[in-house]
């Protein structure tokens, strides 16, 4: 039996026994969850330090290098999430409905745990910690595979967290990351039908993309964020820079940060150059249409491709371009965007309220950033991932979309017939 299939009849089996254990429990394992990896950090640190050294070897770009970097302050900021996490309400045997029906069967419907989620990302070792405090909370058994920058980070992270949990009293295999980096062992991952419930891709678009076209269980589709911000023409100019540089310079290397800028041709000539300046002064480039360059506003200016309009960048860079008025901004968004977060400027209510009905995506925006699409900003508490598609879950994924449900029906007796 290969590694990967061992540690998922091991958390197959872990989730059974978890399924059973109380909100006391998994939130007493949370929080001697976070109080180790405090405890271990020295360690955790040291495994990171062979991966930091690794890195920087092969000439990792220095964004990476920054979400790769582990230090007291930031295993600190993962314990305390993992403590909060500790005291959100618990989905698990929340009634979704209920009824009594003819036949005096009373019915109802109740939220369990998915069973095993197995979570593919890239490297960010933070993710390791999330994910499996998540899992907890929600009585699920997970299984971690990490990229290949982050490997000694993320077994140094899910050795402590395992053993802090079983310490706690979950079943042994509840959390467990696969050692190895062969990409064979992702595909194996991806094809156990039966024993994998839902696996969860968070990463770039490649790893997304191959892990959608490839795997034979479930997947929820995350992250892929190319989001646009539509200047409509009676839009406030003030209130849209302000908004255009949030939802770009805030952190651009985000998923819900912009990477087009729409603008209408009634009003760019005015309104476009403040916002092109601000961004330029701001480090953006600007990948500008032919419109956007005769305004002659700013030096930092390229000309745009077609490839443009559907790069996420997770760079300061932007794209932008003039459209003829609403049709053709949600035109275009449909064309290009990626179901992820969009927003509009106006004070205009019904273009506010077409663009809410026609625009294709997890959240839609008037008059505001694309940066609130979190889970920690729409009052979600925590989430695993912010889902693009449209089952079982989407936009920001907190605990509930970890669960499923079951019907409990109690009778007394009742045969049908």
């Amino acid at each position: 039996m290969s590694e990967v299939h061992e540690l998922a009849a091991r958390a197959r089996q872990a989730a059974i026994a978890l399924a059973s254990t109380s909100t006391d429990q998994r939130n007493r394992a949370l929080l001697v969850m976070a109080h180790a990896l405090v405890a271990k950090q020295d360690e955790i640190i040291a495994a990171n330090e062979q991966d930091m050294v690794a890195a920087r070897a092969a000439g990792t770009a220095p964004a990476l290098l920054d979400r790769l970097e582990l230090n007291p302050m930031r295993i600190k900021a993962i314990s305390e999430a993992l403590k909060s996490l500790s005291v959100l309400p618990d989905p698990i045997g929340e009634v979704v409905s209920g009824s009594r029906l003819a036949n005096g069967i009373a019915l109802s419907q109740v939220r369990v745990p998915l069973g095993v989620v197995a979570i593919i990302y890239e490297a960010r070792p933070n993710v390791t910690a999330d994910a499996a405090g998540l899992c907890v909370k929600t009585g699920n058994a997970v299984i971690l595979r990490g990229g290949s920058l982050a490997v000694n980070s993320n077994l140094a992270i899910t050795r402590v967290l395992a053993n802090a949990a079983v310490g706690a009293g979950l079943p042994e295999g509840c959390i467990q990351s696969v050692a190895t980096t062969d990409r064979e062992a992702a595909n194996e991952l991806m094809g156990l039908h039966g024993m994998i419930d839902v696996l969860i891709p968070r990463g770039g678009a490649g790893l997304i993309r191959s892990v959608v076209e490839n795997a034979k269980v479930p997947v929820i589709e995350t992250g892929v964020g190319n989001c646009h911000v539509y200047v409509h023409e009676a839009a406030d100019p003030r209130m849209a820079q302000r908004i255009v540089l949030n939802a770009k310079t805030h952190r651009p290397g985000v998923c819900n940060a912009a990477e087009t800028l729409l603008i209408d041709e009634a009003i760019y000539e005015r309104v476009l150059p403040p916002i092109l300046r601000a961004l330029e002064e701001a480090g953006v480039t600007v990948h500008a249409d032919e419109k956007t360059r005769a305004l002659g506003a700013i030096m930092r200016v390229q000309p745009a491709t077609e490839e443009d309009w559907s790069t996420e960048y997770l760079d300061l860079r932007i794209a932008c371009k003039v459209v003829p008025g609403l049709n053709a901004a949600i035109d275009h968004i449909n064309t290009y965007g990626t179901k992820h977060s969009e927003a509009i400027v106006t004070e205009d209510y019904s273009a506010a309220t077409r663009f809410l009905n026609e625009i294709d995506a997890a959240a839609v925006y008037v008059n505001a950033s694309t940066r609130f699409t979190d889970g920690g900003e729409f009052g979600l508490g925590a989430e695993i991932g912010i889902s693009t598609q449209k089952l079982h879950a989407r936009g920001p994924m907190g605990l509930a979309a970890l669960t499923t449900t079951k019907y409990i029906a109690m009778g007394s007796g009742q045969i049908r017939e």
